[in-house]
């Protein structure tokens, strides 16, 4: 496994790998079998004469001013470790410096999918997104991309990005991986308490209960459902719902009928201080 750290000899090693089919996987390090699960998922989109990318880059474009981009856990070696364990073949762990200049003055912003649900309480942090996905795009030119499922709404920003912006990149989402109890996981689910953490499976558990609702006809009207899932994951006394929400599956809008196909219910909740985020669509 190589690992680079500037755009110059990244160049040079793309240019001598042009002739095998590349699949890249954004992070932000602090990698956990989430993170893990996506470069196996990228090796079986690549196969085994592909190159699997791995970027580890902690963005400070999509950090609000009121979100401490310092705290961030970074952890490299370990993350490295990881990324030699799943077989992948480059990791490119720039410096912020080397990914932008001092007085850039241009960036990619996305006007529909991304101003609900995260886009409401985090203003600008999908234009970070876009702009670095796009940039990280351009440097290593892969064939294929692929995100977590576990961020829907990021998914759906960087496929709406490739579309209308004609990257000839396929991209593919990661199903989320969870704890023995369901817990989506995340690098935040360290900074639960003891307490926070016994409930915190209370999400995926409420996501699926309103999904079997959906599915056997009980629930059929959006308000219905985010009345019902605020009702089951707002019960312990220490959850605060930001958002809840049913939106169409592909365009992110709200629903106000709901099918049995068309549909994400999509959740963030403060267990604490830590923020969860979960989703949930149709059973296949």
């Amino acid at each position: 496994m190589q690992v680079i750290e500037g755009i110059p000899e990244l160049r040079k090693w793309i240019k001598s790998e042009s002739k095998r089919d590349r699949v890249l996987v954004p992070t932000m390090g602090a990698l956990h079998e989430g993170h893990l699960s996506l470069f196996d998922r990228a090796r079986e989109a690549v196969g085994n004469n592909g190159c699997v990318i791995a970027t580890i880059f902690v963005n400070p474009t999509q950090f609000g001013p009121n979100e401490d981009l310092d705290a961030y856990p970074r952890q490299l070696e370990s993350d490295l470790e990881g990324c030699r364990s799943r077989g992948v073949d480059l990791v490119f762990v720039p410096q912020a410096d080397e990914m932008y200049y001092p007085d850039r003055s241009v960036e990619i912003r996305e006007n529909q999918l991304s101003t609900g649900l995260c886009g409401s309480s985090r203003p600008g942090h999908f234009d970070g997104v876009c702009t670095v996905v796009a940039k990280l795009f351009n440097l290593t030119q892969p064939d294929i991309a692929v995100f977590g499922e576990k961020d829907y709404q990021q998914l759906a920003v960087i496929r709406r990005m490739v579309r209308d912006l004609n990257f000839p990149i396929e991209v593919l989402g990661g199903a989320t991986v969870r704890e023995p109890d369901g817990l989506a996981m995340s690098s935040r689910n360290a900074y639960l308490t003891k307490a926070e953490r016994i409930e915190a499976p209370i999400i995926y558990r409420s996501l699926c209960e309103v999904r079997d609702d959906i599915a056997e006809g009980r629930l059929k009207s959006g308000s219905e459902v985010e009345a019902r899932l605020a009702e089951k994951i707002g019960r312990p006394d220490f959850a605060i719902i930001d958002y809840l929400k049913v939106v169409h599956k592909d365009t992110l809008e709200p629903l106000d009928e709901v099918e049995r196909d068309n549909y994400r219910l999509i959740v963030a909740v403060f267990f604490g201080k830590p923020r969860l985020i979960d989703n949930l669509g149709p059973a296949l």
